[in-house]
């Protein structure tokens, strides 16, 4: 191919392109765009704040409990280096073991507290998520969006509809 013909096949590109281009611009143009913030949603609106308090109440009585055994050990752990000249080797031994097992028996709690408040979190958090996906659905379908983006690096706030989605949110649960 000489420099004509690559010239000749450059211009056709181009030109092909603009009209494309010119064609596909309305259609862009009458799309209408949404953004929603997820890690606002389940912030801020009333579904996820009731998720929070649930389980806050659930698990606070555990959460005291582990509390009241981290204490125990930070006392005991205090006592006994306060008073390890003053005992004898056997006593030392003793209530190093006491400790041991007070300290193990800690980290088996807190590590199931963890886990079990990690398990019931997720189940909340994906009912709030499953309730925000419908209210989002329902916002579309009524004002006609063609695409709504959920968290995007950026997103220009003129197209940011997570506050429309909280609101719809707080008046009631979307139906299913």
């Amino acid at each position: 191919m000489n420099l004509s013909e690559c010239r000749l096949r450059w211009s056709l590109a181009a030109v092909l392109a603009l009209a494309l281009g010119g064609l596909a611009a309305p259609a862009v143009a009458q799309s209408k765009f949404g953004f929603v913030n997820t890690e606002r949603i389940m912030r801020d609106s009333v579904p996820a704040q009731r998720a929070q308090k649930k389980l806050e109440a659930e698990f606070s009585k555990r959460d005291q409990e582990l509390t009241r055994l981290a204490d125990q050990l930070k006392r005991g752990q205090e006592d006994l280096e306060k008073n390890a000249v003053t005992l004898g080797e056997g006593q030392r031994r003793a209530k190093e073991r006491e400790l041991s097992d007070l300290d193990r028996d800690f980290q088996r709690k807190r590590r199931e507290f963890q886990e079990d408040l990690n398990q019931r979190r997720n189940e909340e958090l994906a009912q709030v998520l499953e309730q925000a996906n419908r209210a989002i659905r329902q916002l579309a379908e009524r004002e006609g969006y063609d695409i709504i983006f959920q968290d995007a690096v950026y997103a220009n706030p003129r197209i940011d509809i997570t506050d429309k989605v909280v609101k719809a949110l707080e008046a009631k649960p979307p139906a299913r």
